[in-house]
């Protein structure tokens, strides 16, 4: 995605939002999670990914894209990229999560909104609050509102 103004306050957004989700995946072996990004299981990460976001969000906000990549180096802990598509109500969120041995991070790739606004800052608001709502427990005063 070409980087606007508004890219680096929106990636903070969502990434709070799905950190308890990448905390879940962060769980899984970085082995297995490359064995199926290797053999194409794509079936098999798509349900590991809606098995760790069903305890977070309503079923389908967030879920397993079009792939994914994996670094594996001599002498460098592994690192996982995944492809999300995060779908609360009226706006699409094309992302790559990044697992690492220490830590996550999002990278977005696309955001479409149903409606889109034409004052961008209303449209970050939008995101904001409709990720909230897409959660099973709301985080009143959380930082999302941000």
């Amino acid at each position: 995605m070409k980087k606007s103004p508004y890219t680096d306050e929106r990636e903070k957004i969502v990434a709070r939002a799905i950190s308890p989700v990448a905390s879940e995946l962060r769980l899984l072996d970085a082995a297995d999670l490359i064995a199926l990004l290797r053999f194409e299981f794509y079936s098999s990460l798509s349900d590991l990914v809606a098995s760790a976001a069903e305890l977070y969000f309503h079923p389908g906000t967030v879920i397993f894209g079009a792939g994914g990549e994996y670094r594996l180096d001599w002498g460098e802990m592994p690192e996982v990229s995944l492809d999300l598509e995060i779908r609360p109500k009226d706006v699409t969120i094309y992302a790559k999560l990044s697992l690492g041995d220490r830590q996550a991070g999002l990278e977005i790739n696309h955001i479409a909104f149903e409606k889109p606004s034409a004052d961008p800052h209303e449209n970050t608001a939008f995101l904001a609050q409709a990720l909230e709502e897409s959660r099973f427990i709301k985080q009143h005063g959380s930082p999302v509102h941000g």
